[in-house]
Parts: C-alpha cells; structure tokens; sequence
C-alpha cells in the first residue's frame, strides 16, 4: 500500500444519532483493508482524557480542544482517524477544521425524538427528569453544522447506507481507495 495520507472525520450530531455506530463499521472495514486507523469516541475520551471536565459550555469547548490536539497528531502521521462527538457548537467545530486541515465534517443527522427511542442507557429520560443538567437536545443547545461535507440521515438510512456515503466520500476526497 502506497503512504497512507492522514485524515480526521468529525462525525456530529445528538446523543443517540448513531455517529458510533457509523464510525465503527467504517473503522472496522478500514482496517481490514490495511488503513491505520484510530477512533477517538465522546464516552471513552471523556473516561480517560477529559475525565475533569463537566458539561458545561466552557467544558465542553474544552474537551472538543482536547480531543482536536490529539486527532491533529494523529492526521499529520498519516492515521485515519474516526472522531465521534456531540460538539454542539459551531465556533469549536470551525476552529477544530481549521487546526486539523484535513478535516471532513459529518453531520449525523437524526429527530431527537428518534434518538431518545434509541437511548440504551436512558440519558434523556434522566435530562428530561432534571437529573443531568446541559444535555444537547434537552436543556443545551445543539447548533447543526452549517456546511457539512456530508449528512447522514440516520432515521430514514440504513447503517449500511451511511457507511456507504461515508466511503464513497473519503474516496471522492482522495482519502481511500476502495
């Protein structure tokens, strides 16, 4: 395989939208196609790297800063790297492109009404309830990206088809070969 030219998919959008979901799938096809390939994921990086922050909007900025010092490293060594997280504000998104540069904005789009029927772990029902305060899409806002290189309608697509646009549009962008 020639050099592999490094690459940050930002997938955003509400909790539940199933931008994990589409990020694994396409890190799993990536490697085993031979790409280098890291998946910086909301939960686990809040787990490890980001364990001190809250959810306010200084804490969040600062956890999107965080996580877009590590996907820049890991662009400009040439890794694919599949990000997913709620970033619910533009000016951080915007200043996340503009650091990375080879950046690719996926708006994984989705009803909040449909991703509270989605949520496994029941986070809504506790914003809703008041018990988690500054939830995105409940009582924080969520500000969809203005100028996405893609949008993944994950109501009315399959998985299956939102991986497919996903990698259609990274070769298009002459990221992969498939």
């Amino acid at each position: 395989m020639e050099k592999q030219k490094g690459f940050t998919a930002w997938f955003t959008g509400l909790p539940c939208c199933g931008k994990t979901t589409v990020a694994d799938r396409i890190a799993d096809i990536l490697k085993n196609k031979g790409y280098r390939v890291e998946r910086l994921e909301g939960d686990i990086v809040r787990k490890d790297l980001t364990s001190d922050l809250g959810f306010t909007k200084e804490d969040r900025d600062q956890n999107i800063k965080r996580v877009t010092f590590v996907a820049k490293l890991l662009t400009r060594n040439g890794i694919a790297v599949l990000a997913t997280f709620v970033s619910p504000y533009q000016e951080r998104r915007q200043k996340t492109r503009k650091e990375i540069g080879s950046f690719i904005e996926i708006y994984t789009k989705c009803p909040v009404k449909v991703c509270m029927q989605r949520d496994v772990k029941g986070m809504y029902k506790k914003a809703l309830a008041g018990e988690i305060k500054n939830f995105t899409g409940v009582d924080d806002p969520y500000e969809e990206p203005l100028e996405p290189e893609l949008v993944l309608n994950t109501d009315t697509e399959t998985i299956e088809e939102s991986v497919e646009k996903v990698l259609n549009k990274l070769e298009k962008l002459g990221y992969i070969k498939q």
